[in-house]
């Protein structure tokens, strides 16, 4: 498996960091690529550091990558869909990078180089914990493809 998940922000406190890296050993081939945010100044301009971080991710990634970005305005997808959508990822003959944004999310060149997005909640979240969100899906996810008995399907016990 070739999953990458490209996120700004580069320190994180530890507890992001542990909860990511516990997935990421359940799951081989799970990556975090972490970039440090755009300067941010205040009274400065947000886009110019979104626009920065922008450029800065779309460097990380090689053309034939698929792409799926983590947008409030994106489509969500319960642990069944996202099972089938990493299915067709992991056939995809190159690998799929889920991008996370920073303080003032995604850039519209990300988004525009996106083919999915994708919603976790329309709450707002902190983007340290969407990192872990997004690896405890991804595993869940995985693990209901495995058949694998982490993924519960609310079913009664027999």
């Amino acid at each position: 498996m070739r999953l990458r998940v490209l996120a700004v922000g580069a320190r994180q406190p530890r507890w992001v960091d542990e909860g990511f890296d516990e997935y990421a050993r359940r799951l081989p081939g799970l990556e975090l690529v972490a970039l440090a945010p755009g300067r941010r100044t205040r009274g400065g301009d947000p886009r110019r550091a979104r626009d920065d971080e922008a450029r800065r991710l779309l460097a990380r990634i090689p053309d034939p990558h698929h792409v799926v970005a983590l947008d409030e305005r994106g489509r969500g997808w319960d642990t069944a869909q996202l099972a089938a959508r990493l299915e067709r990822w992991l056939e995809h003959p190159a690998p799929t990078d889920l991008l996370i944004g920073g303080p003032d999310g995604l850039a519209p060149a990300v988004l525009d180089r996106a083919t999915e997005r994708w919603s976790l909640s329309p709450l707002t979240l902190p983007h340290g914990m969407v990192r872990v969100l997004v690896a405890e899906a991804v595993y869940r996810a995985w693990s209901l493809l495995q058949g694998h008995p982490y993924h519960r399907d609310g079913a009664p016990a027999r």
